[in-house]
C-alpha cells in the first residue's frame, strides 16, 4: 500500500484518501488552552470560557472548569495542575505517595473496592445461608427463657397454661420450617388408620350412620345432664333445650330440598363438634382460661383504640360510653390490624388450619371450609373474597354454605364492639366457633350436594393479587380506610333501621289505640315479634316464666328484622334503667346471648347477594333464588348454638 503524504488534509491513517473540502484543511484547525470554551473562541474573543469564577460570594451551582481526567480523582489540592506536573500528584496523607503513577492508584483503588464488595458478598451469602436459623434460634431461646422464668416467679399467682400454649405454638411453628410435619401427621394417621378405621371397617355399612347417630345422642345426653343442677339450670330446662335442639333438626329434614342426598355424617359430626367445643369451653377450667386469655386481648384492643380517640379529642370522651366514641374507633382500629395480619399470612395460616380440620372431619368442599372458618373473623363478605377464583364455579349447595355461614357468625370487626358494649366476651367467642360446624351441618341438611365440587378433594386460599398491599404500612392503610367504610355503613344503617322501627312502632301503637291496645300493652313490632318467637324461646329451653320467654322472643324478632346490634343494645339497655331486660335470670341472658349472636338478619341478606353478586356476576340469578333459605338456615344455625349452651352451661351467672 502506497505511504499517504503528508499534503492539504491529508490522514495519518494508512489507506485514507485526502479530502479536496478546504474546511478539512490542516491549517484552518483551531487551537487553544481551553478544554471548555464558548462558541466566540474562534474570534479570540476573552469570554469564551464557560465556567466562570469570581462573579458571586455565593457557592457556585456549576462545578469548576477541570480536566476530565481528573474527575475520578478529586482531591483538597485545587491548585493542582496536570499540565505542568504530568501524571504525578500528590495524594491525601497515607494513600500513595508522590511517585505513585495514575494506573497504580486506580489499580490499588479498584483491589481495595473488590475486596469490599467481596467481604459484603460473603456477609449477605453468610446472612442468606444462617440469618434465618440465627433469628429462629434467638427468637425461641427469648420465648424459652421468659416461660421459665414467669414458671417461676409467678407459678403460685398467675395462670400457667396460657403461656404454655403460646411457647409451644412458637417453638412448634419454629421447629416445623426445618422439620416436615409428617413426623406428627403420619404416627397419627397410622394409629387413626389402626383404630378408627379398622373399627368402623368392622361395622356393616348400613350401620354406621345410625350407630353413629346413637353414639352422638348418648354423648350429648351424658354431658348434659351429668351435672348437678343449680340455679334456673333444672334438668327439666336442659330436656327442653334438648327437645328444641331435635326439633330444629327434624324441622330441617322435613323441608330438605333432596332427603335421599343427605350426607348424615356431615350433620351427626357437625352437631358433635358442636357439643364438643361448648363441653370444652363452658365446662372445663382450661376452656375457659383460653377462651378468657381471647376475650382479655379483645378488651385491650378497645383501651388501644382509647388513646386515638384521647389524642383526637379529650382524656374525659372514652369515658362518655357513647356508640360514635367507644364502639366505632375499636372497629376502625380493628379492621386495619386484621389487614395487616392478612398481609403477614398470619390470618390465611390460622383459618387453613381450621379449614383443613373441617374439610377432613366432615367431608365438606374446600370452599365451603374456607369460608365456614373465616367467617367469624373476618366477615361475610370478606370470607367470600378469600375463594374468589372459585365463585363462579361454586355448585348451588356450596353456594347455600357460603351464604349459611355468612348468616350464622359475626365478624370479628363488631365483635370488639360488643364486648364494648358489656355483652360477655367468652359468650359471643365461643358462640362464634360453636357455629361453624353448626352451619354445615344444617346447610347440608338443609340444601344437600347434588353435583361434583370443583373443590371436593384440596383445600385452597388463593392470594388476592387485585388487592395485594406493597407492604406492611400499606396493608394497615387500606385496613384503616376499609375500618372507616365498615364503621359508615354501620352507623348509618343502625341510624336508620333504628329510624324505620321507631316509624314503624308509631304507627302500630296509633293504629292499636283504637282497639284498646295502650299504656302496658301498646302495639309495637317488639311485642309482634314477642308473640311470634315465644315458641323460639321456649325451644331454647329459656324456662317457664312468660315474661322472660316474651322478652327473649322479641330480641330473637328484633336480630332478624333489624339487626344484632338493635338487638344487643336493647338487650343492654344502658340508657333505659327502667327496662325489664334488666331483671332476666342469668341462664335467660345467656340464651339470648347466644340467640342473638349472628348476621342473620334481612339487611344482611342484602350484603351477601351484593357481595357475591359482585364477585360473580354471572351467578347472580343462583344467589338470589337461595338467600332466602340460607338466611333462614344461617339464623337456626345460631338459634342451635343457644340451644347447646342451655344444655351445657351451669355457673351461667359467669357467662352472663
Amino acid at each position: 500500500m502506497a505511504d499517504v503524504s503528508r499534503e492539504h488534509n491529508s490522514s495519518p491513517m494508512p489507506g485514507v484518501q485526502t479530502n479536496p473540502d478546504p474546511a478539512l484543511d490542516i491549517a484552518r484547525e483551531h487551537h487553544h488552552s481551553h478544554v471548555n470554551h464558548s462558541a466566540f473562541a474562534e474570534k479570540g474573543r476573552s469570554d469564551n470560557v464557560v465556567y466562570t469564577t469570581g462573579t458571586t460570594n455565593e457557592p457556585g451551582v456549576i462545578p469548576p472548569a477541570i480536566h476530565p481526567d481528573e474527575l475520578h480523582r478529586r482531591h483538597p489540592h485545587a491548585d493542582h495542575d496536570i499540565e505542568k506536573t504530568g501524571a504525578y500528584f500528590e495524594t491525601e496523607k497515607g494513600s500513595l505517595d508522590k511517585e505513585t503513577p495514575l494506573s497504580e492508584d486506580a489499580e490499588t483503588r479498584d483491589e481495595v473496592l473488590k475486596r469490599r464488595l467481596k467481604g459484603v458478598f460473603t456477609l449477605v451469602v453468610f446472612w442468606r445461608r444462617w440469618g434465618r436459623i440465627i433469628t429462629h434460634v434467638f427468637f425461641g431461646a427469648l420465648m424459652t427463657g421468659w416461660w421459665i422464668a414467669g414458671l417461676v416467679v409467678h407459678r403460685h399467682d398467675k395462670n400457667w397454661v396460657i403461656p404454655f400454649l403460646l411457647w409451644l405454638c412458637v417453638m412448634l411453628r419454629i421447629l416445623f420450617f426445618y422439620v416436615p410435619i409428617t413426623i406428627i401427621s403420619r404416627p397419627m394417621h397410622f394409629v387413626w388408620n389402626n383404630t378408627g378405621v379398622r373399627i368402623t371397617s368392622m361395622i356393616p355399612e348400613k350401620m354406621r350412620i345410625p350407630l353413629g347417630a346413637a353414639l352422638s345422642i348418648a354423648v350429648i345426653i351424658v354431658g348434659a345432664f351429668a351435672s348437678e343442677e343449680s340455679q334456673n339450670n333444672s334438668r327439666t330446662n336442659r330436656a327442653i333445650s334438648l327437645f328444641g335442639l331435635l326439633v330444629f333438626i327434624f324441622s330441617f329434614w322435613i323441608t330438605s330440598r333432596n332427603r335421599s342426598k343427605i350426607v348424615w355424617h356431615t350433620v351427626i359430626v357437625g352437631m358433635l363438634t358442636q357439643f364438643i367445643i361448648a363441653l370444652f369451653v363452658l365446662r372445663t377450667k382450661a376452656g375457659y382460661d383460653i377462651f378468657e386469655f381471647i376475650s382479655t386481648l379483645a378488651r385491650l384492643l378497645l383501651g388501644f383504640a382509647d388513646k386515638g380517640v384521647i389524642f383526637l379529642t379529650a382524656a374525659s370522651v372514652p369515658q362518655l360510653h357513647w356508640f360514635f366514641t367507644g364502639v366505632v374507633p375499636p372497629i376502625i382500629f380493628f379492621v386495619a390490624f386484621v389487614q395487616l395480619l392478612y398481609y403477614w399470612g398470619i390470618l390465611q395460616w390460622f383459618i387453613g388450619k381450621f379449614a383443613v380440620f373441617f374439610f377432613w372431619s366432615m367431608r365438606v368442599s374446600g370452599a365451603e371450609a374456607v369460608v365456614a372458618s373465616a367467617s367469624p373473623f373476618i366477615g361475610q363478605g370478606e370470607s367470600a373474597m378469600l375463594i374468589k377464583p372459585f365463585v363462579a364455579h361454586l355448585t348451588k349447595a356450596e353456594i347455600h354454605q357460603v351464604m349459611t355461614s355468612g348468616f350464622a357468625t359475626i365478624a370479628g370487626s363488631v365483635l370488639v364492639a360488643y364486648i364494648g358494649m358489656g355483652i360477655n366476651p367468652q359468650a359471643l367467642i365461643s358462640s362464634c366457633v360453636m357455629s361453624i360446624p353448626a352451619s354445615l351441618a344444617i346447610s347440608k341438611l338443609r340444601y344437600p350436594e347434588e353435583e361434583e365440587t370443583l373443590t371436593a378433594g384440596r383445600v385452597v386460599i388463593p392470594d388476592d393479587d387485585d388487592h395485594k398491599a406493597t407492604n406492611a404500612l400499606h396493608a394497615f392503610a387500606n385496613g384503616a380506610w376499609l375500618g372507616i367504610k365498615i364503621a359508615g355503613m354501620i352507623i348509618t344503617t343502625l341510624l336508620c333501621i333504628i329510624a324505620l322501627l321507631a316509624l314503624v312502632d308509631g304507627l302500630l301503637t296509633w293504629w292499636g289505640r283504637y282497639l284498646n291496645l295502650d299504656g302496658e300493652y301498646d302495639l309495637t313490632l317488639e311485642l309482634i315479634l314477642g308473640y311470634v318467637c315465644f315458641p323460639i324461646a321456649f325451644l331454647l329451653g329459656v324456662g317457664t316464666n312468660k315474661g322472660e320467654l316474651l322478652l327473649v322472643g322479641r330480641l330473637i324478632g328484633i336480630k332478624v328484622i333489624a339487626n344484632e346490634f338493635v338487638a344487643f343494645t336493647t338487650l343492654q339497655a344502658k340508657d333505659l334503667p327502667e327496662s325489664p331486660y334488666h331483671n332476666l335470670s342469668p341462664r335467660a341472658r345467656l340464651i339470648a346471648t347466644y340467640a342473638v349472636c349472628g348476621f342473620g338478619n334481612i339487611g344482611s341478606l342484602g350484603t351477601q347477594i351484593g357481595v357475591l353478586s359482585q364477585i360473580s356476576p354471572g351467578r347472580s340469578g343462583d344467589v338470589a333464588r337461595l338467600a332466602m333459605s340460607a338466611l333462614i338456615s344461617g339464623v337456626v344455625s345460631t338459634l342451635t348454638s343457644a340451644s347447646v349452651a342451655g344444655l351445657i352451661i351451669t355457673d351461667q351467672a359467669q357467662f352472663s
